[in-house]
């Protein structure tokens, strides 16, 4: 998995590409619990993200909780067929915005 950030003022963009399951979701957790101090809007630009399981949920879910105390928004943009499937299933469009 590669992860990239881009921080411009209160703003953070995460692209992420590869397989996001249990072997690569604490490297992303990682670069969350660094990043988003001082974050209003996080944006995740899944362009390259080909799959997610359960434990990449769990951070898309702890992002969103982080973001909720900071008073801030989360969105998932260019997010494959595969990818929305699977966030339409568990309900995470409700949660966040989603973008395909």
């Amino acid at each position: 998995m590669q992860i990239t950030c881009e921080k411009n003022g209160g703003e953070l963009l995460i692209a992420v590409a590869g397989r996001l399951d249990t072997k690569t979701a604490p490297e992303l957790e990682k670069t969350l619990s660094d990043a988003l101090p001082g974050i209003t809007a996080l944006t995740f630009d899944l362009n390259g993200l080909t799959y997610t399981s359960s434990a990449g949920l769990r951070v898309f879910l702890i992002a969103l909780k982080t973001m909720k105390k900071q008073g801030g928004t989360v969105r998932l943009i260019n997010v494959c067929r595969d990818v929305l499937d699977i966030l339409e299933m568990t309900g995470f469009t409700d949660l966040m915005t989603v973008e395909s």
